[in-house]
């Protein structure tokens, strides 16, 4: 794993530099699952922490491109939670809120098996349109932060959202 920002560029001095931001960003993953959830913001750092240092020839180049990759591994954690739950017929699906300010859909509860089913087809229609999705909803990237993660201009990633935001709602929605 490499590093080219200024600061520290292996995954524990990122992960020690970045600690309390993951700790919030892994709040907010939180904040829309079900009652009860049995993970903390904590132990959902240290998951997917744990994930990302077994993953072999990960190149990290640097805290924007950390944030990113850690958001989506605990987006991860979380669909692999519901699916184990899931698996258990008597405890029913898991459901995540998704508020208006997601850009997706109106406020409603969603599961989140639905939203995972719904990026992954998305991502055989435009894979670079899903990692935006990912990083908008799951991480609250800029357009300016996720251009620089992938190396693209602000505004292919405006146009890409609103196309995969478009997408999202027919999907979701049922209209597709």
């Amino acid at each position: 794993m490499t590093g080219s920002e200024s600061g520290p560029s292996a995954p524990e001095g990122l992960l020690a530099e970045l600690y309390e931001e993951l700790k919030a960003l892994a709040a907010l993953h939180l904040r829309g699952e079900r009652e009860g959830h049995t993970l903390e913001p904590s132990a959902l750092v240290h998951e997917a922490y744990l994930r990302l240092q077994g993953r072999p020839g990960l190149s990290i180049s640097g805290r924007t491109h950390f944030r990113a990759l850690a958001s989506n591994t605990m987006r991860r954690v979380l669909v692999d939670y519901a699916r184990r739950r899931n698996a258990d017929k008597r405890l029913g699906p898991t459901h995540v809120r998704v508020g208006p300010d997601s850009g997706i859909t109106d406020e409603r509860t969603v599961n989140v098996l639905v939203i995972e089913a719904a990026l992954e087809k998305l991502s055989v229609v435009d894979v670079q349109a899903a990692r935006i999705v990912e990083m908008r909803f799951y991480t609250g990237m800029t357009e300016v932060e996720i251009a620089e993660v992938m190396g693209v201009s602000d505004r292919w990633v405006r146009k890409q959202w609103a196309f995969a935001r478009a997408w999202l709602k027919r999907e979701l929605s049922g209209q597709a």
